[in-house]
């Protein structure tokens, strides 16, 4: 299928690992042109040939700043992938009821809500005259927080919520709005010894392998398995694709099955 991606210029932030590095690669593997994000590179991302920007989200005005910086290099601008998220939950974090300290909800609502939020702001008028499309990466943890410090998944729905409102006001522009929202993806930031999984084994004294082995059944999951993140860009790249131009404000939950709710 002809997506129609080829020469489109894409921005994707949190790209050096993980969900990220696998929306630039599905990209690139369009035939897109793509700037990838992330405060530091890797082996992967350089291997892909994207060009590399070095930016921290979470700071004051730094959205911003890595909008202009990109369309200074060049004006083009046809697909905005707001990816960057997660953050470094402590051990506190994860085992408190309100989902950290007040300094983990700055944080949370910074880099999963407010980042894209800004860089969508900075983005809009190239997208526009682009008739492009905004991909935000949320997660099924926004409608069902369990598992997870409720300070991200509060921040989660914040980007629903934002993302379904823009569409509708952005739409007769010509430029369309969506969200994906993962379940449990095998990333560095969740099954990393360091990620989320294992921080919260060593907490509960739960060897790590068998943590991850059990996550697809405690989350419900009736695959089994956790996500891959190809299976997560594969979504993003239709979803920006001109080829999908009735997909606006939608939101598609890949989570193998755990959100009961329809």
């Amino acid at each position: 299928m002809d997506l129609d991606i080829a020469g489109k210029r894409v921005l994707v932030t949190g790209a050096s690992t993980g969900i990220g590095l696998a929306i630039a690669e599905a990209f690139l593997a369009e035939g897109a042109e793509v700037v990838a994000v992330s405060r530091k590179s890797t082996p992967e991302l350089e291997a892909t040939g994207a060009r590399f920007v070095s930016a921290d989200l979470s700071t004051p005005g730094g959205p911003r700043q890595l909008v202009e910086q990109v369309l200074a290099a060049d004006p083009r601008l046809d697909v905005l992938v707001n990816n960057v998220g997660g953050g470094e939950a402590s051990d506190a974090d994860l085992l408190d009821p309100f989902g950290g300290s007040p300094g983990a909800w700055d944080h949370a609502l910074g880099l999963n809500l407010l980042a894209a939020v800004e860089a969508t702001r900075a983005a809009m008028p190239a997208l526009m005259r682009s008739r492009g499309a905004v991909v935000n990466t949320s997660s099924a943890g926004a409608r069902d927080p369990r598992g997870v410090p409720l300070s991200y998944a509060a921040a989660k729905a914040g980007l629903n919520a934002f993302s379904r409102g823009l569409a509708e006001k952005v739409a007769e522009s010509g430029v369309r709005v969506n969200v994906v929202s993962p379940g449990s993806v095998r990333t560095p930031m969740v099954v990393g010894a360091d990620g989320y999984v294992g921080r919260l084994a060593a907490s509960m004294g739960v060897d790590h392998d068998t943590l991850i082995a059990a996550m697809p059944a405690q989350s419900g999951m009736v695959t089994g398995t956790l996500i891959e993140p190809a299976e997560i860009a594969r979504a993003v790249v239709l979803l920006a694709s001109p080829r999908m131009p009735s997909a606006v404000g939608s939101n598609w939950i890949i989570d193998g099955g755990t959100l009961k709710t329809p």
